[in-house]
């Protein structure tokens, strides 16, 4: 869990009163201590290709180019736009585009000659789209400085989450990527495994359900290059279970919740040695009675898609959510007396990704002062493509 209250210090700021509520705190310092912590665990910058939708901030994706990290993945175009106007130089749409999208991958490309554009799949139609919209924007490019290389993708795996991809043992994964080989404007790009379903909180048995279910990944992969089709990378894993993704040969890994942490990981991961990076800065809004405080603290500032818990405040272990709606977030605690309307608290979020896209901004907290402002860029669905 987080630490208690007598060890939350870290957390306060000084000037709190002039911070309008609610608001997203990250804190620089520990962010820079995750993110060494995520290099250190990968053995090396080099294998790591970090997610961006945790933050979707631009300041956040050049603190990582600047230590040396020159992959990322994403999950929208939005963020790969991001990204490539950072200076990104290796960019993968962890997302198979379909209807306009297909376009606006293409369009990408095109904009950002300096980024290497690739994207997964698990279906040929959309393979097939996207090698049209290829071959027709270079049609129209006939000088070959300008023309759009070959777009890599990753066949997407299903690897027990039973969400998107193919499994590795289905034939389908092996003729989809012979269709790769031979379609125009494309090139197969390697294989794509996400495990998020793997959350075991006891370390061995971790590492024994991530081996279980990369061993169908590691026999395509052996299949593949007996047929003399290249795999130029596996891209697997999450932040539980990247690092022991790092042990294999030939692994790109691509953890993401771990640059700030959040209360879920926390309790469930605490082996992965992360700080909690980020906060909510809420306000008591009212006190509906005895016991009660009601916080400024809604759906719109704190991600509601799983159950309560949704956010742990340190300082007061005991709270419990009572009722949760668009602005306010009501919670039971002894100490209730304790709050005058008006008082700050500081709640670390039980799922960060979610919540950082419900803010503009994140302010930048170092010593306990405001140092900076990050904006968070990539929350739109569509930049300029």
């Amino acid at each position: 869990m987080i630490s208690p209250a007598h060890d939350f210090a870290w957390a306060q700021v000084e000037t709190a009163h002039e911070i309008p509520s609610p608001a997203l705190l990250v804190y620089r310092d520990r962010v820079l201590a995750n993110v060494q912590r995520m290099i250190d665990l990968a053995g090396g910058a080099q294998r790591l290709r970090p997610h961006i939708k945790t933050h979707k901030m631009p300041a956040l994706t050049r603190m990582q180019l600047a230590r040396g990290i020159s992959k990322f993945k994403c999950a929208t175009i939005a963020e790969a736009e991001m990204a490539a106007a950072c200076g990104v130089s290796d960019m993968l749409l962890a997302y198979q585009p379909v209807g306009p999208n297909v376009g606006r991958v293409v369009a990408l490309a095109a904009s950002f000659p300096g980024t290497a554009f690739s994207v997964v799949a698990d279906s040929p139609e959309p393979m097939r789209e996207l090698s049209e919209a290829v071959e027709r924007a270079n049609a129209g490019r006939p000088g070959s400085k300008e023309r759009i290389p070959p777009l890599e993708v990753l066949i997407d795996l299903d690897v027990g989450q039973h969400r998107t991809g193919v499994p590795a043992d289905d034939p389908k994964a092996v003729e989809l990527y012979h269709l790769l080989a031979a379609l125009p404007g494309l090139r197969p790009g390697g294989l794509h495994a996400y495990d998020g379903q793997i959350t075991e909180p006891d370390p061995a048995r971790r590492a024994t359900a991530c081996d279980e279910a990369f061993a169908p990944v590691a026999r395509l992969r052996a299949r593949l290059l007996d047929a003399g089709l290249p795999v130029p990378r596996i891209v697997a894993g999450g932040t539980p279970t990247f690092a022991l993704h790092a042990r294999r040969e030939g692994v790109e890994c691509s953890p993401g919740t771990c640059v700030f942490w959040d209360a879920g990981y926390a309790a469930k991961l605490p082996d992965l040695g992360f700080l909690p990076a980020a906060t909510l800065l809420t306000r008591v809004a009212s006190k509906p009675g005895p016991g009660r405080l009601c916080l400024d603290l809604g759906h719109k500032a704190l991600a509601s898609e799983m159950p309560h818990p949704r956010v742990q405040f340190p300082s007061l272990p005991d709270a419990r959510a009572v009722l949760h709606s668009e602005e306010h977030l009501v919670i039971e605690t002894v100490r209730a007396a304790e709050f005058r309307v008006g008082d700050c608290l500081y709640g670390v979020p039980w799922h960060i990704c979610p919540t950082v896209a419900l803010h503009t901004e994140a302010i930048v907290i170092e010593q306990g002062r405001v140092v900076d402002r990050w904006n968070v860029a990539a929350r739109e669905r569509r930049l300029t493509i």
